[in-house]
């Protein structure tokens, strides 16, 4: 018997290019997926890098670290400490009798 020429060869051949058909469309979509998840961790990687605060001394990244309840920003790379407007001052309030209060005038002599 020959089914090469038979309808039902004609049929198979259709289904098996119509699965083949699909788990390349399957395949493809899971590429893409793949590329834009990459392409969203880079662009957030990158916002996140632009929005670094640099260190001015020596260029490393400043991460904010809690010290007395107060956030200072502290280089990763050569550890200088930098305070933003107003931090200095809460500090010294904070150690009235310390050196710091005493060289900021918290504490009247």
């Amino acid at each position: 018997m020959n089914w090469k020429g038979s309808p039902m060869s004609k049929s198979m051949d259709e289904r098996g290019k119509a699965l083949e058909e699909e788990y390349f469309r399957r395949k493809e979509r899971e590429a893409i997926e793949k590329l834009r998840a990459k392409m969203s961790t880079e662009e957030q990687e990158k916002a996140k890098a632009a929005s670094a605060l640099r260190c001015p001394k020596c260029d490393g990244t400043l991460e904010g670290v809690i010290f007395d309840d107060v956030e200072i920003d502290v280089c990763n790379t050569c550890g200088g400490a930098w305070l933003d407007a107003g931090e200095l001052e809460q500090l010294s309030k904070r150690e009235s009798g310390g050196w710091l209060g005493r060289l900021w005038g918290s504490e009247k002599q």
